[in-house]
């Protein structure tokens, strides 16, 4: 006769891993995001601001049918929500815009330190204590920074960056520096408001697309250029709406909610990893001797690791 408890466990394991892929299409999507950006404002040549305001909005109308009844009307008095919208949406404008100015694997790697960063703020602002390990992992995020980012290193060349390089990593530390506050906000207002994830994506999309929009006005951006780019550049386009704005963001949503922060977060390395792929493949971007592949190894696992032991503590 079968094993009933047998069975289940098999089961439960089967689910478990289904949505541990889930959380890693979600953290491939993530991974994709500065690749994506990178290729329609360097290659396809379309406007920044432009490229936001129509990518969200049109994942708006996808979700909206679906997540329209999550919303209650109280949120908008939530004075977090507010302040939650400014946050996500300097977010999205900077970590698309310095795909334009560096590589989208310095852009990723920046990304990556999030979980750092959010530790230090969070001491900052709230008086938190620095998770354990906190400074060890920020010095060999930088050791395995400064590899990656570097050429030719066995005579002597190291950080060969340009000034659009600084440019757009300065940036990208600006957008890190967002994306922490969203990680520090979400739960406040989760728990606080009462506010559901689905909810918390919906007020996302619709805060990006009227800031985005507002911002693209202002810069004067020119639309035209969306009528004369080619069907590769609507498929890339494409791949960023469905495979980043709403795949990615929903993939994050129910992995989160499956198998908690602890999991989730520690595979976060991966972005990196798909960062690479992508770039290499859709951009020609590579990493181009092996000091920089140290340096890759060096910061996803010193990320996974610290996350890893902070939630194990």
């Amino acid at each position: 006769m079968s094993n009933p408890s047998a069975a289940t466990a098999t089961t439960r394991t089967g689910v478990a891993w289904f949505w541990l892929m889930v959380a890693l299409f979600a953290h491939t999507g993530w991974g994709a995001y500065p690749v994506l950006a990178r290729y329609l404002q360097t290659i396809s040549h379309l406007p920044s601001m432009a490229i936001l305001t129509l990518g969200n909005a049109l994942a708006l109308l996808v979700y909206l049918p679906f997540a329209y009844r999550y919303i209650d009307r109280t949120v908008w008095r939530t004075p977090i929500i507010w302040l939650f919208a400014l946050v996500v949406s300097v977010r999205a404008m900077t970590n698309l815009t310095s795909a334009r100015f560096t590589l989208a694997i310095y852009v990723q790697l920046i990304t990556l330190l999030t979980p750092l960063i959010v530790a230090l703020l969070s001491k900052l602002f709230f008086h938190e204590r620095l998770p354990p390990l906190t400074l060890p992992a920020i010095g060999f995020s930088l050791i395995g920074s400064v590899l990656l980012m570097s050429s030719d290193l066995h005579r002597g060349a190291v950080l060969q960056l340009t000034t659009s390089d600084l440019i757009g990593i300065a940036i990208a530390l600006v957008s890190a520096c967002a994306l922490a506050l969203y990680m520090i906000l979400v739960p406040r207002a989760t728990a606080a408001g009462q506010v559901r994830a689905e909810a918390m994506l919906l007020i996302q999309l619709i805060a990006l697309t009227i800031t985005c929009g507002a911002m693209s006005m202002l810069l004067g951006e020119q639309w035209q250029q969306f009528t004369v780019i080619g069907y590769v550049d609507w498929l890339v386009f494409a791949a960023f709406v469905i495979f980043v704005l709403l795949g990615a963001n929903l993939g994050q949503i129910v992995a989160l909610r499956q198998l908690g922060a602890p999991l989730v977060s520690s595979t976060m390395g991966w972005r990196l990893i798909s960062a690479l792929g992508l770039a290499a493949l859709l951009l020609g971007e590579q990493l181009q001797n092996g000091w920089q592949i140290l340096g890759a190894m060096i910061v996803v696992a010193t990320i996974t690791v610290y996350v890893r032991r902070q939630y194990r503590v």
